[in-house]
């Protein structure tokens, strides 16, 4: 299947597969995806950092409808910076990408009922080769000692800000190697490390973009700077 967005990839590696539910604490997966989709967008060339704030230089539509809709409401939105982009995309994001994941029969929405009143809802894999193909292309970056494709080191680096290696399946010091390359690839790819933004930097809007994720996600599990 073809056409799958970084905000999709981050999701499908954040749900548990048979449950349908979240593995990680949901307000770094919607701040994750909503710096997924402004990666997304960077890597497209759509948008770029100036001035200090994110500005669309190409309108052209993706033709992925939530990437679209983010980039046509950054055109007609005052100016603002990678980390209020972040905070402020994130709502309702998940639910927009779980439906259009629905839509294309990537995931099923299961909808059920607790304490006879509230819905809730869970959305198990029904198509399991979008999944199988992204962990596919990981496993590849994580043992391959090579840079990988731009997409993937991208994916990369946000699973390593959203410290996602249980997601991945691996924990103790399995986890603490795939961490390390991921990061890795994240500062070889420009991605992330210290932000410059001279032309050492092949894309400093994305290294910007995950700054503004790391602190995003840290301050909201309470965590504090190193």
């Amino acid at each position: 299947m073809s056409g799958v967005t970084l905000a999709e990839e981050l999701l499908l590696l954040a749900y548990d597969d048979e449950t349908g539910k979240a593995t990680m604490p949901r307000i770094s997966l919607d701040l994750g995806m909503a710096a997924a989709v402004l990666v997304e967008l960077a890597l497209a060339n759509r948008i770029a950092y100036a001035d200090g704030n994110l500005a669309v230089t190409d309108p052209t539509p993706t033709g992925e409808p939530v990437t679209d809709q983010v980039l046509a409401k950054i055109a007609a939105d005052t100016p603002h910076t990678p980390s209020s982009w972040v905070q402020r995309l994130r709502h309702g994001l998940r639910d927009r990408i779980l439906g259009d994941l629905c839509e294309r029969g990537v995931v099923r929405d299961v909808d059920e009922t607790e304490l006879g009143f509230i819905h809730v809802h869970r959305y198990p894999v029904t198509d399991p080769s979008v999944e199988v193909d992204i962990r596919r292309r990981l496993a590849a970056a994580l043992t391959s000692g090579q840079l990988p494709d731009e997409r993937t080191a991208a994916l990369a680096t946000l699973v390593a800000v959203l410290r996602m290696e249980p997601a991945l399946g691996l924990t103790g010091e399995a986890a603490a190697d795939a961490r390390r390359r991921l990061e890795e690839i994240a500062t070889n790819a420009g991605f992330a490390g210290t932000v410059s933004l001279d032309d050492s930097v092949v894309r400093p809007s994305i290294s910007l973009v995950v700054s503004a994720l790391a602190h995003a996600v840290d301050a909201a599990l309470g965590k504090r700077p190193e």
